[in-house]
């Protein structure tokens, strides 16, 4: 092979390698991560202000951005709050306490997934994976029910397209995250059969659940009314007492 021809065929490679977007002020961390990274596949940009982040996300539309929680500029919950409406892709949050606050906050600004800092590299190439996966999957899998077998679902007034991972209600486009179109899919697909909270979080994370993260329930939270269910009075997503939730078939009066 020439020279060129190696140059065109690196060039190809490059432009298929997922590409990383890191939004971190720490310049240690964010060097040791993007080396790490980009040793493994990927191809990774680095930012340390909030307020570039949001510019270059909107304009580039990385795979992926992993976000940090305290930026200067604009802060990751700023920075999640401003891209989400349109951008959809997965963002994952580093949040640098262990308290659950900055993890739901996050969450609940749209994060699809959060780890806590200090991270390994290795941990945080297996939620980068993970989350590409999740992100290009259709969710069918050969065990699940017989709905998920299906590219369409519809609930009267609320129709779920997993070919084109869209959702509308009344016919109007439904606006959610990676992360909580993956869990309505999950939850409907496998309509009228409760889940609990372990066997959800092993479908979608990839991990056993620790009986701590309260990610599940701040996205069923938001979930419900983008669907058009009442948070207060649920109908269409269930809440079963300690055994998980229940996506219900038909309701009366939808």
């Amino acid at each position: 092979m020439d020279l060129n021809a190696q140059a065109i065929q690196e060039d190809l490679s490059a432009e298929e390698k997922p590409r990383i977007l890191i939004v971190e002020d720490d310049e240690r961390l964010a060097t040791l991560s993007k080396d790490y990274l980009e040793n493994n596949g990927l191809a990774v940009e680095v930012i340390n202000d909030g307020k570039q982040a949001i510019a270059y996300i909107l304009q580039a539309r990385p795979d992926l951005v992993v976000l940090d929680l305290m930026l200067p500029g604009a802060d990751g919950l700023e920075v999640c709050r401003e891209i989400r409406g349109e951008y959809h892709k997965p963002i994952l949050m580093l949040t640098a306490r262990t308290d659950d606050v900055d993890q739901v906050l996050g969450l609940e600004m749209g994060a699809d997934d959060y780890v806590a800092k200090p991270v390994r590299p290795r941990v945080l190439l297996a939620r980068i994976r993970a989350l590409l996966r999740r992100n290009e999957s259709t969710g069918i899998d050969e065990e699940q029910g017989d709905h998920e077998k299906q590219d369409r679902l519809n609930f009267g007034n609320l129709m779920i397209d997993n070919g084109a991972r869209e959702v509308r209600l009344h016919g109007e486009p439904v606006d959610l995250t990676s992360a909580e179109y993956d869990l309505l899919w999950l939850l409907a697909s496998n309509a009228g059969k409760i889940l609990s909270r372990e066997e959800i979080f092993e479908r979608l994370r990839g991990i056993e659940y620790d009986g701590q993260d309260r990610s599940i329930d701040v996205r069923v939270s938001r979930i419900r009314p983008k669907v058009g269910d009442d948070p207060m009075n649920p109908k269409r997503i269930k809440t079963v007492r300690s055994k998980g939730y229940l996506f219900v078939k038909d309701i009366l009066n939808t």
